[in-house]
């Protein structure tokens, strides 16, 4: 029995160990699109958003950086490619290319914190729960630009369509 549970811990860990590494190539994504949007917005209603994303762009750093030391722990290498970075040449679409993005990493993290706490990794779950009050915290302000509200299961449907690619 004991092999069973140990075997299922295992598989348990590996599971949360591929979700950092996924949660690690979103917050490369995002760092990206922070970066090149908060340069793009280009008229003078965003400006103070594009200050904000520039912050966010350094936060986002900090999250990457904090899931790769997590990994680190696990003895793990980190993975080195982004999630695929969406741009635009319109503004709102840039705003809500990242409003999606964060309502997706939120959701995952949301998962990680499970996934680590049901495998007593709290110190884990205690730096993804920083992690995703930062997160929700970027949705609260893109939301707000964009004159909808943050709770993504609320505002299901509006936004432009968009692949997932």
């Amino acid at each position: 029995m004991t092999d069973n549970s140990s075997s299922g811990q295992d598989g348990g860990k590996q599971q949360l160990i591929q979700g950092l590494q996924e949660d690690l190539a979103r917050e490369y994504k995002a760092v990206i699109q922070y970066v090149i949007f908060s340069q793009k917005l280009d008229k003078a209603q965003y400006m103070d958003i594009a200050e904000e994303l520039e912050k966010h762009a350094h936060q986002e750093l900090d999250h990457a950086l904090a899931i790769s030391r997590q990994l680190d722990y696990f003895g793990e290498y980190p993975v080195h490619e982004p999630k695929p970075v969406q741009v635009s040449e319109k503004n709102e679409d840039m705003l809500w290319f990242d409003l999606q993005a964060e309502d997706e990493t939120v959701k995952n993290y949301r998962q990680r914190i499970q996934q680590a706490e049901s495998l007593g990794e709290f110190a884990l779950a205690e730096v993804l729960q920083e992690i995703i009050r930062q997160e929700q915290d970027h949705q609260i302000d893109l939301a707000t630009a964009l004159g909808v509200t943050a709770d993504p299961e609320q505002r299901q449907g509006k936004g432009p369509s968009v692949s997932k690619t």
